[in-house]
């Protein structure tokens, strides 16, 4: 069997247009720096609607509804919930808060998209993904990646089988953070993993299936967390991934998925909106998609806009990215951190 030819183009993404899904009123609930910058890609790039913001003070609350430009702040997650002016609540927590919220907005009635990771392992996020199904709301991870445009054309490449046999993927994520960033606390979860770790077992669980061999390795920082972890995965197949994150050092954060026939590069970092690059087995041809909007985190609204539609057709979970792909991910991660002798504090 031939392998297949490189097109002239690779094709152009699929994501829906702002303006062609529902504009619902979403509440925050959460202060922080991923917080306030989804609120501001939802505003300058949809046409969704952020109503309300919740937070463990009411003056915590006050300030970022007036720094956001939000009609009404509350001094509590269960006021947030409650608020009947609100469709769905976006958890933007400190990750060991995400169950709690996320279950919270589910007991009332509330749609839920959760920041990444869903939940601190595999049990919490099955939890979260069960409570749901069961209230009949819809429920996704913000693992914002697979929704951006960039992604959807490696999706489309994937799927028309341009790569061959797909055998490998290389991730790698590494920021540099100093003190006193959460990352770096053992009582909010932090560490490489659960931050910059699951960028990069999402990547291979999406491309390649769910991991049936897990070996890792890695260091502590003096804080308690997980400082780097190196992981190799083998896939259906024996296909392998090799994946690293680590919070000490900057390193490319680029990302490969090699094939038979041809080999696709996400230039750093992979996880943003950027280029791709699909180049022939024997590095005879490169084609490229160029990104149009190279606009880093301002590009969050796509995670916005995908919950949008899938609750305008009536779905409760987004097929792009559904409760199993979460569970595959989280399952890597779980044999990581079990391996690595990593526990994170619950509430």
């Amino acid at each position: 069997m031939s392998s297949p030819s490189l097109p002239a183009a690779l094709p152009e993404p699929r994501r829906p247009l702002p303006e062609s899904v529902p504009s619902l009123r979403w509440g925050v609930l959460g202060t922080g720096w991923i917080a306030l910058r989804f609120v501001a890609s939802l505003q300058a790039s949809t046409t969704q609607r952020v109503v309300a913001v919740g937070s463990r003070s009411q003056t915590s609350a006050d300030a970022f509804a007036a720094a956001a430009g939000i009609g009404r702040g509350h001094g509590s997650a269960e006021a947030l919930v409650a608020d009947p002016d609100v469709d769905v609540v976006y958890v933007a927590t400190p990750h060991h808060l995400h169950r709690a919220g996320a279950l919270l907005a589910v007991g009332a009635g509330k749609h839920v998209l959760v920041e990444k990771p869903l939940g601190l392992d595999a049990v919490e996020a099955q939890e979260i993904s069960d409570a749901a199904v069961r209230a009949g709301v819809f429920c996704m991870e913000a693992m914002w990646s697979l929704f951006l445009p960039r992604l959807d054309v490696v999706r489309q490449v994937l799927d028309a089988g341009l790569l061959g046999d797909v055998r490998t993927v290389i991730a790698d994520h590494g920021e540099h953070f100093d003190p006193p960033h959460r990352i770096l606390d053992p009582a909010m979860a932090g560490g490489s993993l659960l931050d910059l770790g699951t960028y990069v077992t999402t990547l291979a669980t999406w491309v390649l299936g769910p991991a049936r061999r897990v070996l890792a390795t890695g260091e502590m920082t003096a804080s308690g967390v997980n400082g780097q972890a190196a992981m190799l995965l083998t896939h259906a197949g024996d296909a392998t991934s090799v994946l690293h994150s680590t919070l000490l050092t900057r390193t490319p954060t680029s990302a490969t998925i090699a094939g038979t026939a041809a080999t696709l590069s996400l230039p750093g970092p992979f996880f943003m909106p950027g280029d791709v690059v699909v180049t022939s087995a024997d590095s005879s041809r490169s084609v490229t998609w160029t990104d149009p909007e190279p606009i880093g985190h301002g590009a969050l609204f796509h995670s916005a806009l995908e919950v949008a539609r899938c609750i305008g057709e009536g779905l409760l979970e987004s097929p792009l990215h559904p409760a199993t792909s979460v569970r595959a991910n989280m399952a890597a991660l779980d044999e990581v951190t079990r391996q690595l002798g990593v526990t994170y504090a619950t509430v």
